[in-house]
């Protein structure tokens, strides 16, 4: 079941797009984490600077450099109508030579580490009408909530599932100037255990309250 999560800012698009660029180095350090990426923010801040770091694996850079590519993308695009296309052209950033495939719907099957749940292999017209569905909700702060959620379980894509509903999350809120939407460091293992339980059992709420209260953020 949806519920209503009020809003929690109240910010201009420019105000929002602004503090977000603030903290881009947190939120790309913070989305690679998600997918397990082994650097540190130190690291990643170097990484973004253009320098090599030693002991870091290519793939690790790799994972950053796409996410900030995708979050720039995002950024060009704020305005633009958010559709299942759009949905998998950040995708097509975020998993660039990551994935099997990148920027296109899954077309096979795929386990979730940790879970004995399968989730189905997405068809079009289906994840068109549920996103559709997720972004008739009430506020904008519960669509962003609810397409994170439902994109996550379903693994629209071979890989990036995480980091790519994270980034379109944020493609939800900062156009309407209610925050952003990231999952820190201190809470990523109670997000990690309640996302097990979420991806076994398919129930919201054993998740949704976790997200409006710890990763939906108003600087």
């Amino acid at each position: 079941m949806y519920q209503d999560y009020p809003d929690k800012c109240s910010l201009s698009i420019e105000e929002n797009i602004f503090q977000a660029k603030k903290i881009i180095v947190e939120n790309i350090y913070n989305g690679a984490r998600l997918e397990g990426c082994n650097v540190t923010f130190p690291e990643t801040e170097t990484i973004l600077n253009g320098v090599n770091v030693p002991g870091v694996s290519i793939d690790d850079i790799e994972c950053i450099l796409n996410l900030r590519n995708a979050w720039r993308l995002m950024f060009r695009t704020i305005e633009k109508p958010l559709t299942l296309d759009y949905v998998c052209k950040i995708h097509g950033e975020v998993a660039r030579n990551e994935a099997l495939e990148w920027g296109e719907l899954r077309t096979g099957r795929v386990g979730i580490s940790g879970t004995a749940y399968v989730p189905p292999i997405p068809i079009k017209k289906k994840a068109e009408g549920e996103l559709d569905r997720i972004l008739s909700l009430s506020t904008v702060t519960s669509q962003a909530i609810y397409f994170f959620l439902w994109a996550t379980r379903s693994q629209l894509f071979w890989d990036g599932n995480k980091r790519n509903s994270m980034l379109i999350a944020n493609k939800i809120l900062i156009p309407a100037g209610r925050g952003v939407f990231t999952v820190k460091e201190k809470d990523l293992l109670e997000f990690n255990r309640r996302l097990s339980a979420y991806y076994h059992e398919g129930d919201f709420s054993l998740l949704d309250d976790f997200l409006y209260h710890n990763c939906i953020i108003c600087y």
